[in-house]
């Protein structure tokens, strides 16, 4: 606190509320100073009565313009987010697809892999103009066939295909409704005889051929070219 020197009662306020007009308190007296003027309206008046006195002081200094401040509190309270330094991100994103697109391109330029084992057949018969292309895929066990010639069966009838070993046993390979029909047929090997009859709706009811037998064809080794 302030080290005052000891003066009579009234002078020791009249100078402690000069103190407190002139701003050269410290807090603690300065906030001692607002209570008692609070409470002691004899102490207010000493201290209005200095404002008075000591404001034409003021009239030679001329005011200076109060500093801009928003931009910097608003800086502070509501920062921006950092922006990507987006030259080098797009460049650099650029350099990773040209390299993929050179990888790419000495990929399909090398020779294409080659496919698996396949075996063809086709399904034919001289009083028939049903015609059925087969392909069978030796490593994943997928038969194609595809109905080059003849119509689709007719209504309240379906294109049954069969398979037939060795043995001679026919095993069913499903129901040929559309043109093209993929189906999954595991163990196939050249030699079999691929077969399709003409059933009721639904296919036979039996585990054999009820109709007639149209079209047949042995699968054998696909030739290449």
């Amino acid at each position: 606190m302030t080290q005052r020197p000891a003066l009579p009662p009234d002078d020791d306020a009249d100078a402690l509320a000069a103190e407190y007009v002139l701003g050269v308190l410290d807090l603690p007296d300065r906030q001692a100073a607002e209570a008692r003027a609070k409470a002691d309206p004899a102490f207010a008046a000493r201290i209005t009565a200095w404002e008075a006195r000591l404001a034409p002081l003021a009239d030679d200094i001329a005011p200076l313009p109060a500093p801009d401040l928003l931009p910097q509190i608003e800086a502070r309270l509501f920062p921006k987010p950092a922006r990507p330094r987006r030259g080098f991100s797009w460049r650099f994103l650029a350099g990773g697809l040209t390299a993929a697109a050179l990888a790419l391109a000495l990929l399909l330029a090398q020779d294409p892999p080659s496919e698996g084992p396949q075996l063809t057949a086709s399904l034919t018969a001289e009083t028939q103009a049903l015609q059925i292309a087969a392909r069978y895929d030796v490593e994943t066990g997928t038969l194609t066939l595809t109905r080059e010639g003849g119509a689709p069966a007719a209504a309240g009838q379906d294109y049954q295909l069969w398979a037939i070993g060795a043995d001679g046993v026919p095993a069913s390979l499903g129901l040929l409704r559309d043109a093209a029909v993929t189906v999954e047929a595991q163990g196939l090997a050249p030699g079999i005889v691929l077969a399709v009859s003409l059933e009721p709706a639904g296919g036979s009811p039996l585990a054999v051929p009820t109709g007639p037998v149209l079209v047949t064809g042995a699968l054998a080794e696909a030739t290449s070219g």
